[in-house]
This record gives structure tokens, sequence and C-alpha cells, in this order.
């Protein structure tokens, strides 16, 4: 009995059909950590305001989507909302899930991010007449990202292999095709093997590019670190 088919391997590793695919699942990430980075910036907002509604929907919102599995999420929006008269197709609805429950973790990123900025720092730039959002614009959010970028890239990491979920509800994405060739083929070990490959890949590729960013927005701090020793 053939356990391994290295013909099989070899031909699919660079198969045109998978590398779409890995690229859908890419557009997937980006399209995603995108719109739950605004929404994550957002609820981060409404929970450092100090009014009651905005905490209180801020906090709900992390509760429901931290608390519940993206499966559920994704199955509940694709099935649930045409019961109401909402259809959506089948991307809008993994990008609905994806960045909603994405939202949810970066607010946290951002909020601590946030307050990492010295609360002088806001106080000199309101002494400054510069208006709230001039403030958080020119003066917290700069410094801030500076803390939120490593927690970012984990998260852009986690999100890329995040987006093989949508398969159960039949994105066209890396590994639903994966899925549909080993059907038509019956090459499991070897076709799985190949959709693993692609994802180490990438996320690699993300790692260094990762490195990059990090070292690049925390110039400022090696410098401090280095005197203060």
């Amino acid at each position: 009995m053939q356990i391994w088919n290295w013909q099989g391997f070899f031909d699919y590793l660079t198969n045109a059909y998978l590398f779409e695919g890995a690229l859908v699942s890419l557009g997937l990430t980006v399209a995603s950590l995108t719109m739950g980075l605004m929404g994550g910036i957002g609820i981060a907002l409404l929970r450092l305001s100090g009014g009651r509604a905005g905490f209180g929907f801020a906090v709900t919102y992390c509760w429901f989507f931290r608390g519940t599995p993206l499966l559920v999420q994704l199955l509940m929006i694709y099935t649930a909302l045409p019961l109401f008269g909402i259809r959506l197709t089948v991307i809008e609805a993994t990008l609905l899930g994806l960045s909603l429950n994405e939202a949810a973790y970066l607010s946290e990123t951002v909020r601590a991010g946030i307050l990492a900025v010295p609360r002088g720092q806001g106080e000199a730039a309101t002494a400054l007449g510069l208006r709230p959002t001039q403030r958080f614009r020119l003066v917290v959010w700069p410094q801030a990202l500076r803390v939120i970028i490593p927690p970012l890239g984990n998260s852009v990491n986690g999100l890329l292999k995040t987006t093989s979920i949508a398969s159960v509800i039949s994105m066209d994405e890396l590994l639903r095709r994966t899925q549909i060739l080993v059907q038509e083929r019956f090459l499991v070990l070897e076709l799985f093997t190949v959709a693993a490959l692609y994802y180490l890949l990438m996320t690699s590729v993300w790692d260094m590019v990762q490195r990059r960013l990090e070292a690049r927005f925390g110039r400022g701090y090696a410098g401090d670190v280095t005197e203060k020793r």
C-alpha cells in the first residue's frame, strides 16, 4: 500500500488552483484586518470616552465576540441573517464575521496602546490649543502605535491562519480548495501537507515583515533603553 505519492506532492506544490486559494486567504486577511482595526479603534475610543452608553456597548461587544467561537459567529451570520431578510454572499459573510471578531480583539490592543501613552502628553497637547481629534491624531496615536505594532503583527499571523475556518461556509480559500482536491484525487496527506507549507510560507514572510516594522517603529525606544543602562 502506497502511503506517500511524491509525484502528486510536487505537482500540487506548484498548482495554480491552490496558489490562487492562497491569494484569496491573503486578501481576506488584509481586508479583515483593515476593517477590524478601524472597528477596534472605534470600540477602544468608546470604552475610553467615559460615557456610560459607549462604555457599555464596547464591553458587551467584546464580551460576546471574544466569548463565542468564530466558527459559531460565521455560521450565525451566514445562516441566521437570511431569516431576517439579510442575505449575504459567502465572501460578504466571511469578511463581516472575520472583521467583527478581529475588532473585538484589536480593540483591547489599541486600548492598551493608548493607555500606555503618558497622560501628560495629552495635557500638553491640550495646553497648546489642539482639539481632541488633533490631540489624538498628532500626539497620542503616533506614540500608541509603537506599543500596538508588536501585538498587531501577531494578530495578522493568527488571522492569516484563521481564514481557514471560513471553509465551513464554502469560502473558496486555500483550505476549501485543498479539501475539494482531496475529494477528487484522494491524496489526503500530500495535499494537506502542501496546504500547510503554503500557510507556513505566508506566515514566515509576514514574520520578516513584522520584525522590520518593529525595528522601524521602535527606533526611538532602543536609544532610550541603552541610555538607561
